[in-house]
């Protein structure tokens, strides 16, 4: 597997090419990863709406590259870089508490206030620190992008009934069917759906390593990211 396109490519990209198109796949990423960062915010005591305002004021200044500067092209994790950059920049808002308007009023990616919140008020009532939460909606992230990614390579009428069909399999799927009644709705054997989810879940695999390896600077580091990611799903 090679890495040539990852996060990190979109990032140096960012920081070296003053072009349109750069920081548009610079704003794309971001508004795949918002919600993580978010809910680290709210955790960490703010309300909706200053979480809703810190995270759009983040991003403007994520996109206006202030963070770029020093990115070196082998720099680790995607998702710990993000974070210190989060964090730097709730110190650096703590010192210049309340000054002008987080900026200038501007939305640079789409962030849903009402959604994120939603989304928030489901997460269970723990003890989860503020880097937990955000390394276990980072962990949901992944695996969101991956199931998109599936999804998309089921795109016939045909294909689309069977991974609707099987996908209650997959990690982290709450499938309500047994394997027995799938098999009698599909009129083929047990053994064939269990063929056809032992595919469908090889293939995840594959997509959820290509998802990972975008998020990390070399390919040693791949599985690493993967034992951690599901750690993190497990509750450790």
């Amino acid at each position: 597997m090679g890495f040539h396109t990852t996060h990190w490519t979109v990032v140096l990209a960012a920081r070296d090419q003053d072009t349109t198109a750069a920081q548009e796949a610079l704003a794309i990423l971001c508004s795949t990863y918002w919600y993580p960062l978010y809910a680290f915010i709210r955790r960490r005591g703010s309300t909706a709406h200053e979480a809703e305002d810190l995270t759009q004021e983040f991003f403007y200044r994520f996109l206006e590259r202030k963070p770029l500067t020093n990115v070196q092209p082998a720099a680790g994790k995607f998702r710990s870089f993000l974070l210190t950059c989060l964090k730097n920049f709730l110190a650096n808002e703590r010192e210049r508490a309340q000054a002008q308007r987080r900026g200038g009023g501007q939305s640079l990616i789409s962030l849903d206030g009402a959604e994120a919140e939603t989304r928030y008020s489901l997460e269970p009532a723990d003890n989860l620190t503020p880097d937990a939460v955000f390394e276990r909606r980072w962990a949901f992230a992944v695996l969101e992008r991956t199931m998109v990614e599936l999804r998309r390579e089921h795109s016939t009428p045909e294909k689309r009934q069977r991974f609707e069909d099987l996908q209650g399999f997959l990690p982290g799927g709450q499938g309500t069917v047994s394997r027995v009644e799938l098999a009698v709705k599909r009129g083929v054997s047990v053994g064939a759906i269990d063929v056809s989810v032992h595919r469908l879940r090889q293939r995840f695999g594959t997509l959820l390593r290509e998802q990972v390896a975008q998020t990390v600077s070399s390919e040693a580091e791949v599985a690493e990211e993967i034992r951690y990611l599901i750690s993190v799903l497990g509750g450790r």
